[in-house]
């Protein structure tokens, strides 16, 4: 059956329907800013998932987006291996500087286990997880490396990570400010499917194309598969895939490739999943022996320096002032976010910056325009344009995108 992308036929009771099954299905949102684009209503093309292998009953993509909002899945394991690609240029010893220099996390807390640094590993290379939960208040994730493992362990009102390399240990205690932590620095980078999918739905609108889009066995399970499409140009998103498990209705595998091509820019799948009780164990700990153990309420209120939230305040008041101007031009998949830097652009060699300048431009190209000029930094989905007197354009679109959107706004 050819897709096709709206059906007048449906009564008001219908339409009310769907448009329930889309709020349900964007309740679980988790931020993350490769697909952070707003959510309004999802233009559903009503495909239908009858070929492929494994054979299963015909579904609509409106019943697979209402089957994920339905699913309800409190306990599970398994191994999910995630591969980002976003094309970013090899920096060698610059990029181990800047590793070891964020390492102390977000808050200054000195320590490398604080999972607001940690988990932005995720966003290149490949990585291999475990996962675990039962309920919802117990959780572990653990990012396994060759000769060392990282855990965040959720039991109860406690929140533990631990960094077996350095031998570290980071705790929150209270059920509060540990709910709070771990939604504020663990969430921050989606680590399994059913988060990238969630905020993959919630980014479709009316901009988008919805289908389903046959079958597929992921980690041994069957599963229907969702296809998201941009009907915009412009966008560097090419399609987004979702494997939905058949039984659950969990998502078991999330692609996103560009449009540019290639290999996929984000794929993280189960390769193996069990839905039955995890062991009480999974979810206990104690530091080892000699592991260095900071408290998040210590990192807080003092920091690396001694600084922590008490020096927060006056240099958050000029972040806050610098992006004052923040607006959205343009909708669905298309959109760029403008903001006024309230200085001037970045140091290039042509204003006389020497190496440092040099350095900048060869990470980006020169463009020009009704706006002026400014440099483009690049990767396979999110472009920055920054214009010579500090105005940033971005978004998940192209480069000519972000010169038009430049052009337009003078």
């Amino acid at each position: 059956m050819a897709p096709y992308e709206s059906d007048d036929s449906r009564t008001g009771d219908e339409a009310d329907d769907m448009r329930a099954g889309r709020r349900k299905a964007a309740r679980y949102v988790v931020p993350v800013a490769v697909v952070g684009v707003a959510a309004a209503t999802i233009g559903l093309v009503p495909a239908f998932a009858g070929s492929g292998d494994p054979d299963l009953p015909e579904v609509s993509a409106q019943q697979l987006i209402e089957k994920i909002a339905a699913s309800d899945v409190q306990q599970l394991s398994g191994t999910v291996k995630i591969s980002t690609d976003l094309g970013l240029p090899d920096l060698g010893g610059l990029e181990s500087s800047l590793g070891g220099a964020t390492a102390g996390g977000r808050d200054g807390s000195g320590s490398s286990a604080d999972p607001s640094s940690k988990l932005m590993e995720l966003a290149s290379g490949t990585h291999t997880l475990r996962v675990a939960a039962d309920g919802e208040d117990k959780h572990k994730l653990s990012l396994l490396d060759k000769a060392a493992e990282y855990s965040v362990i959720h039991n109860g009102d406690e929140v533990w990570a631990y960094d077996s390399a350095s031998n570290e240990a980071y705790h929150v205690k209270g059920a509060a400010s540990a709910g709070k932590d771990t939604k504020d620095r663990s969430e921050d980078v989606p680590a399994t499917p059913k988060e990238l999918a969630d905020e993959a739905l919630k980014a479709a609108d009316d901009t988008t194309s919805v289908t389903a889009d046959g079958t597929a066995q992921v980690a041994g399970r069957d599963a229907y598969k969702l296809l998201i499409e941009p009907k915009q140009s412009g966008s560097t998103v090419g399609a987004i895939s979702i494997a939905v498990d058949a039984k659950t209705g969990l998502p078991l595998k999330f692609t996103l490739t560009p449009a540019s091509g290639g290999a996929a820019v984000i794929d993280a799948g189960f390769t193996e999943v069990d839905f039955s009780k995890p062991a009480a164990s999974t979810f206990d700990f104690s530091p080892p022996k000699g592991a260095k153990v900071t408290e998040g309420d210590e990192s807080a209120s003092e920091g690396r320096a001694g600084k922590g939230d008490k020096a927060r305040p006056e240099g958050g008041e000029e972040l806050g002032k610098e992006f004052e101007g923040l607006n959205v031009i343009g909708e669905g998949w298309g959109s760029i976010a403008r903001f006024d830097t309230g200085g001037e652009g970045l140091p290039s060699e042509a204003s006389g910056a020497g190496d440092a300048g040099r350095f900048l431009d060869s990470l980006g190209d020169q463009v020009s325009g009704k706006f002026g000029s400014g440099t483009v930094f690049s990767t396979r989905l999110v472009n920055a344009l920054i214009t010579d007197d500090g105005k940033v354009y971005a978004g998940a679109v192209t480069k000519d995108a972000l010169v038009k959107a430049a052009d337009a706004a003078k």
